[in-house]
């Protein structure tokens, strides 16, 4: 069996830690395990997945007579649990701040107890985006086979619960939860975008939505759609500006097709369809089918014409 020498870059690693803490020191940053934690994120949401759906989402061996005595206890401990991360998330927040900790305390108590006020509309919303994406896609034998399989749905349990934090300003435990579904499905959702119900992501591979899309309800789209920004505007200092609306507006029962990519804060009108592999830096009317005009580019459809096609 080989021996590896791994004193030294134990040594090594060591002092880059200890660089590392003592510049944050400097900074006033804080030190140890004082931020959220993914992996409690991780366990936190599987329970609220349970909570919001136990007998699909829950324990194997959960009986339905059993189902709210379940439901109670894995919410009040998943709260719990909440709590703590919601604490160290507002301390880090208020790191450069003299904070009083029953302030925090009670901002934390408040917060977590809004949240759980909002699980039943998540309920809502989910169970529209199921039906939606069952009612969307012909391969879809029951809306069982989408909640447990569809990589689209997941996406969705985690955003509409990371959007609640993102409301709440939690901005760390919002992107942990966003970036968990990331990592299992390749669907990058900022938690910051406001999605409307009966929401679809067919197949959903490198769908990318921004900070602050809008999108209404009964919308589809399909794999590698961006909703991206066109530009990042910066202050006097060259420092990138942050919050400014850079992203697209999706109103009502709009379709986009596979690999498009729509950029700025453009608004695409109600009902219209956008082709695969388009690209879009203008508004689209109402009712528009937009399409590839040919090999060398792509042209929006004029918007005095909304049943035109490009």
């Amino acid at each position: 069996m080989a021996v590896f020498d791994i004193h030294p870059i134990v040594q090594d690693l060591n002092a880059i830690r200890q660089d590392w803490r003592a510049a944050q020191r400097r900074s006033r940053e804080p030190g140890g395990r004082e931020f959220p934690s993914p992996q409690a994120i991780s366990h936190i949401l599987d329970d609220l997945k349970g909570v919001l759906f136990p007998m699909r989402l829950g324990p194997l061996d959960l009986r339905q007579e059993s189902e709210d005595f379940y439901v109670g206890h894995t919410l009040d401990s998943a709260l719990h649990a909440l709590l703590h991360q919601v604490r160290l998330e507002m301390r880090y927040q208020m790191r450069h701040e003299h904070h009083n900790e029953s302030e925090i305390e009670e901002k934390a108590i408040t917060a977590v107890q809004s949240f759980a006020g909002s699980l039943p509309e998540i309920r809502r919303q989910l169970d529209a985006d199921v039906l939606a994406a069952f009612q969307g896609d012909p391969a879809a034998r029951s809306v069982d086979e989408v909640l447990l399989c569809y990589p689209g749905v997941l996406a969705m349990i985690h955003h509409r619960v990371a959007h609640q934090f993102y409301k709440l300003d939690l901005p760390l435990l919002a992107r942990m939860s966003s970036e968990l579904a990331h990592s299992q499905t390749g669907i990058d959702i900022h938690p910051g975008a406001q999605i409307g119900p009966s929401f679809f992501i067919d197949h959903g591979t490198g769908v990318v939505i921004g900070e602050t899309a809008i999108i209404g309800q009964r919308v589809r789209i399909y794999q590698a759609v961006t909703l991206g920004a066109k530009r990042f505007p910066t202050d006097s200092n060259g420092k990138l500006e942050k919050g400014l609306p850079r992203h697209p507006i999706v109103e009502d029962d709009v379709v986009i097709y596979a690999g498009a990519t729509i950029l700025g804060r453009v608004t695409l009108g109600r009902g219209c369809t956008i082709g695969g592999n388009v690209w879009l830096i203008d508004d689209v009317p109402a009712g528009a089918h937009v399409t590839q005009a040919d090999s060398l580019g792509t042209r929006t459809c004029d918007p005095a014409a909304a049943d035109s096609t490009v």
